[in-house]
């Protein structure tokens, strides 16, 4: 009963007034300690509050800054029609390269040559120029290929190409422009053909279309083309150039044979047949037409590109432009000359030779200070005032100092296409200049 014996011991009256008094002092000085830590804490908290919010603010001010800085750095982009020159989406000047194939075999050593690097080193300002050609192409034949139709009239249609390769290109006289007339040759005309002034050709349905343009910077030409055909028929005859051109490019290299490029060319291509309005014809490769090299402010510059087999033993040279065009045809696979000229080039290697037209010698200033050795047609001509000029450019022909390009013909009814690359073949390594994603 040790309980009953406390209890009596210690009365309860006292015992609960001494604990309450302890308690409250307790709860009392606890409350004031409270009261006193409260207050302290609320200062604490109510400055590192502030605290808090300056360095908000900080980091807000700082995440602006970092934001207008992204903007300024994010690159501008392309408007649509395109107006924007290229030079302006690329502010630090370096242009894309384009698609890089390794050489084959023999030449595999090149990839990893310190020596051969170093030639690419001395020579990036010129690869850079031929990018930034390039890049104008991609753009604007993306552009083209959002808006053809047909009922477009092909004078409208060519203009339209020309002005938006101008305008991206910073056109700059014979340093910066277009690097020779589009041709936009339909059906059985394989090459070489664009409206001259007048002229009301309208784009069908049933047509296919050749659209060959290039652009130059310095003299660095980009030759590149590709076939348009609305009806679905013609499919198999795009596909035939088209792989038959990437045959070629995939087997071009330093020190390749010309004559085994065009060899596995036409392998490939006549490996297809096309069904035309019930009637399935053999896909054909054009034997008279090639791919060539090209130099500067030189279009075809003395070495072609077969695209059938037994052409020349020539070799590809290292530093060597090439166009590597192929042509897919329904008809005989042999082209003539056939329609009204448009095309003219001044010849390359032409000396002095002494003119008696006075109207010739100065249509002759014309073409120096605007196209010197590049390719030009009438309508060009036509855009810098020149008038009443076929004579003089009779006589300019006549005297061997410019060459007609005259369009070039399969027989009536059949259909060509054409794919075409410019490609470069580096001391290391071979880029496909005009490549993109479309093909």
């Amino acid at each position: 009963m040790a309980s009953e014996d406390l209890k009596s011991q210690v009365p309860v009256e006292e015992n609960g007034t001494k604990e309450e008094e302890k308690n409250g002092n307790l709860e009392a000085s606890v409350s004031k300690e409270n009261g006193e830590s409260s207050d302290v804490f609320s200062v604490i908290q109510e400055e590192e509050g502030e605290e808090e919010e300056g360095e908000t603010k900080e980091a807000t001010k700082k995440k602006k800054k970092k934001n207008k800085s992204k903007r300024k750095k994010e690159l501008a982009k392309q408007t649509d029609p395109p107006t924007i020159p290229v030079v302006d989406l690329f502010p630090s000047g370096e242009f894309p390269e384009g698609e890089i194939q390794q050489y084959k075999d023999d030449n595999l050593w090149r990839t990893t040559s310190e020596e051969k690097r170093a030639l690419e080193r001395l020579e990036h300002p010129m690869y850079n120029s031929v990018r930034q050609a390039a890049e104008v192409h991609r753009q604007v034949r993306k552009y083209m290929k959002s808006i053809l139709k047909p009922g477009m009239l092909m004078t409208d249609l060519c203009e339209t190409l020309e002005n938006t390769v101008r305008k991206l290109i910073s056109e700059n006289g014979l340093q910066a422009g277009i690097a020779f007339p589009t041709g936009c040759s339909l059906n059985c005309v394989a090459a070489h053909w664009t409206p001259n002034t007048g002229d009301k050709t309208v784009l069908q349905y049933d047509d296919v279309m050749k659209l060959d343009f290039g652009t130059h910077i310095d003299g660095r030409i980009v030759d590149c083309a590709f076939t348009v055909a609305f009806n679905p028929m013609f499919d198999p005859l795009l596909e035939a150039s088209r792989e038959a051109t990437n045959t070629g490019i995939k087997e071009s290299g330093i020190d390749v044979r010309l004559c085994d490029v065009g060899a596995a060319i036409q392998e490939v291509m006549e490996s297809y047949e096309v069904e035309i309005n019930g009637k399935v014809f053999q896909v054909k490769s054009i034997r008279n037409l090639n791919g060539h090299s090209i130099g500067p402010y030189q279009i075809h510059a003395g070495k072609s590109v077969p695209i059938v087999k037994g052409g020349e033993q020539t070799k590809m040279e290292e530093g060597e432009f090439f166009a590597i065009e192929t042509f897919a045809s329904t008809g005989k696979g042999y082209v003539r000359e056939d329609l009204e000229c448009s095309h003219y080039t001044k010849d390359f290697d032409v000396g002095h030779i002494p003119l008696r037209l006075p109207r010739a010698k100065q249509l002759l200033a014309t073409i120096n200070k605007n196209f010197s050795t590049l390719a030009f047609c009438r309508r060009y001509l036509d855009r810098l005032g020149e008038t009443k000029y076929l004579m003089a450019l009779k006589n300019l022909c006549d005297s061997g100092i410019v060459q007609p390009l005259p369009p070039l013909c399969d027989v009536k009814g059949s259909y060509v296409s054409q794919f075409e690359h410019t490609i470069l073949l580096r001391p290391t390594c071979k880029e496909v200049i005009s490549r993109g994603d479309d093909y």
